[in-house]
């Protein structure tokens, strides 16, 4: 993703004259107040989005023959196609470079260039205040030369025990987490790459991060994680699962750490209390709240990296600000502990810090710690995860609303029921429209894609279908399929 750089970023704003010192008034006058010079909008509006992503009208799903998608396919099918630009069934523009985005710094064009457009804002706002200042300073004293009264402010005491900050409050729980959230940077052989979050794991020294964050590193780039301290160690990347968009690492040669506490995100409510950290722009240990706006979000999104291979989510969404660069960090419940994996944003378009990248508006999304932590045990295991698929290929269209479509034909033509499989021993056949996976109303293709992945292969679940107008519910036991 490059940065959008314009002159006018790195041009330096004249400074703002300084106000004109008022003559002395007269000894029954009072004087009037100095005029403050206006202050001039900040910045040019906003790029608009570009148009969505077109999504093809019918697509395979998890378990290709050569890699697992959406809801399980037949031999011979592929990843599925390139993710929406914008949230499941959400309106408006924005681009699709915000979803699944780790913070790429931007390239500086020129010798000091990166840094001359906010050291300009700076000056020229330090020039203005001490115009004000001046004007309101001189105004001051001339009241206080008729004033005989004292003053009345009071100081804060500054004794460090009036300074504790009461168990389970914001400060408390940040101060206990930070130490083990770390800022991870990722560098591609050819030079890509960029910066996200991940948190201890384990003992052991595992961190747990999003697959987007490391995928340009993964092959053969860099990847190094600092913690808030300052200590930074190299990391190799032993296990990433594209399709769930989780991977982690292994930290080389470090000692004494402290895991978080894992929660329960199928316990979680909405209206919870929520606290993320990471390092939004590259601005590490930052630390927001909010609540958990919604549950079971279906949420797609990309690697970054170009391909057309995506991810799928039954997202925890909340209001907390998340920005490119909170990938892979922690959502916090109000006890401290995880109970989401931060790793996408719906965002209007526009730039932050001097970056093209579009910044919160309140719409972020996490991956269920649950679903997260089954994932990770598995690339610590083995390397590889395995998903869970129902053997049947769905249309991947979101402006149905009525359920998930099997087309007529997979992709590259074949069967769009996986002879054998679960779909095909429970009777599905090409044209039924699924809408319920266990208690979840099924309204798409994504989102049935996403209801699956919350479950493990080999579990039972109903799936309720119409065919010829006619409800039918049966039971399934999930297959499985790797990502090799």
């Amino acid at each position: 993703m490059s940065p959008e750089n314009e002159d006018k970023d790195n041009a330096v704003p004249p400074a703002p004259s300084t106000p004109p010192v008022p003559p002395a008034a007269a000894p029954d006058a009072t004087p009037a107040a100095p005029e403050v010079p206006p202050v001039a909008p900040e910045g040019a509006a906003p790029a608009d989005a570009g148009p969505a992503a077109e999504v093809p009208g019918a697509a395979e799903v998890p378990g290709a023959a050569e890699v697992p998608n959406a809801a399980g396919v037949g031999a011979g099918a592929t990843w599925p196609p390139a993710p929406p630009t914008v949230p499941t069934y959400s309106s408006g523009g924005g681009g699709g470079h915000e979803w699944g985005a780790s913070y790429q710094p931007p390239q500086p064009s020129g010798p000091a260039k990166a840094k001359g457009g906010l050291v300009a804002a700076v000056l020229a706002a330090a020039l203005l205040a001490g115009g004000v200042g001046g004007g309101i300073g001189y105004w001051a004293a001339e009241r206080n030369d008729s004033d005989t009264g004292t003053s009345t402010t009071v100081s804060a005491s500054q004794t460090p025990a009036d300074l504790k900050r009461e168990e389970g409050s914001v400060a408390d729980i940040a101060a206990k987490a930070l130490p083990s959230v770390v800022t991870i940077d990722a560098e591609g052989g050819r030079g890509e790459g960029g910066t996200g979050t991940g948190f201890v794991y384990d003992k052991e020294g595992h961190i747990l991060t999003n697959n987007h964050v490391v995928a340009s590193a993964a092959d053969s780039g860099k990847v190094s994680a600092t913690f808030s301290d300052g200590k930074k160690y190299d990391a190799e990347v032993i296990g990433r699962a594209q399709g769930y968009d989780v991977a982690v690492l292994k930290l080389k040669n470090a000692k004494g750490l402290t895991p978080l506490p894992l929660g329960d995100s199928d316990k979680v409510a909405v209206g919870d209390s929520s606290i993320a950290i990471g390092a939004p722009f590259g601005l590490s240990n930052t630390v927001t709240t909010g609540i958990v706006s919604a549950k079971n979000r279906p949420v797609s999104s990309s690697d970054g990296t170009g391909t057309s291979k995506s991810s799928y989510m039954s997202a925890l969404q909340t209001d907390a600000s998340i920005n490119p660069g909170n990938s892979g960090g922690p959502l916090l419940d109000a006890r401290g502990a995880v109970i989401g994996v931060n790793s996408a944003i719906q965002s209007t378009s526009g730039g932050g810090l001097g970056t093209g990248q579009a910044g919160s508006i309140g719409l972020g999304f996490a991956i269920p710690i649950n679903q997260a932590k089954n994932v990770a045990e598995q690339l610590i295991k083995t390397g590889k995860a395995v998903y869970p698929m129902i053997g049947a290929s769905v249309s991947t269209e979101e402006n149905t609303r009525d359920g998930a479509r099997i087309p007529e034909r997979g992709v590259d033509n074949s069967d769009p029921v996986l002879n054998g499989g679960p779909a095909d021993k429970a009777g599905l056949e090409p044209g039924d429209l699924i809408t319920k996976l266990g208690d979840r109303p099924i309204d798409s293709g994504p989102t049935l894609i996403s209801e699956i992945w919350t479950y493990q292969p080999g579990d039972k679940v109903d799936l309720t279908y119409e065919r010829d107008g006619k409800e039918r519910t049966v039971e399934l036991i999930l297959d499985s399929k790797d990502e090799s």
